[in-house]
């Protein structure tokens, strides 16, 4: 099987190792068969040929496309350089591409959308979702519930569903939860490699960077912890399954 490329946009080892650890078990990969890069230490994409992987895979991270870029850190600028480096490639030719989190910004962004922090921004924590007639019908979100749970925790939201784009799940809090751009391109605003386990963990290393006060750390911990969420792993499998190429 050609590999999956894992692109990741965390700079924080432990948030990094861990929610790589977490694609592989959500997506049943394992370390054989996908190629991993930490953008935050080789930014340098030039090397890579696209078709040479079934499909990529891009993770979550603390940066926002919507902040200015002289208010950047240097390294996250970098990492999101990186990213957008490789985003008219994959939405010219249609790449499979799956983007969490961060990357449904970095995916509307590129598109020309708006994302920003007006609205739709989300504290930490889980929320209802909901598929929309399109969502029903994408091979993607076979198996997914019309209605479920997914962990979500953002600054900033896509505000307007990018020209070219499909509208696939839905929440209250925030309208745009997942998109698909032409076929094969989509990003979601939840993670669905999250679990209680992993949320906890970015709740600790992440309590200082503005998502929430962090006197609030050991409240968001508990709500995490109570909640029992499956639903959103079948996107990464179906993922999988769906542009796995021998």
């Amino acid at each position: 099987m050609k590999p999956f490329l894992i692109l990741q946009l965390r700079p924080e080892t432990p948030a990094s190792d861990s929610e790589f650890t977490a694609i592989l078990n959500k997506a049943k990969l394992t370390q054989n068969n996908v190629l991993r890069i930490r953008l935050d230490q080789n930014p340098d994409m030039s090397h890579l040929n696209l078709t040479d992987f079934s499909g990529i895979i891009v993770g979550g991270g603390p940066g926002c496309v919507s902040d200015p870029i002289d208010k950047k850190p240097p390294q996250e600028k970098a990492i999101e350089d990186a990213c957008l480096g490789i985003m008219n490639e994959i939405t010219k030719r249609d790449i499979p591409f799956l983007g969490c989190c961060y990357g449904i910004g970095i995916l509307a962004h590129h598109l020309g959308g708006v994302v920003n922090k007006e609205k739709y921004f989300e504290p930490v924590g889980a929320v209802d979702c909901s598929l929309t007639q399109a969502g029903i019908d994408d091979d993607i979100l076979a198996n997914v519930s019309d209605k479920f749970r997914s962990f979500v925790g953002h600054k900033e939201a896509v505000q307007e569903l990018p020209d070219g784009c499909t509208h696939l799940v839905a929440s209250d809090p925030c309208p745009y939860q997942m998109i698909r751009y032409k076929n094969n391109v989509y990003a979601t605003q939840f993670h669905p490699e999250a679990d209680p386990d992993e949320f906890e963990l970015r709740i600790n290393i992440y309590r200082e960077r503005g998502y929430f006060p962090p006197d609030d750390a050991d409240k968001l911990i508990e709500m995490i912890r109570a909640e029992s969420i499956n639903m959103p792993e079948l996107i990464l499998q179906n993922f999988v399954k769906k542009y796995s190429i021998e």
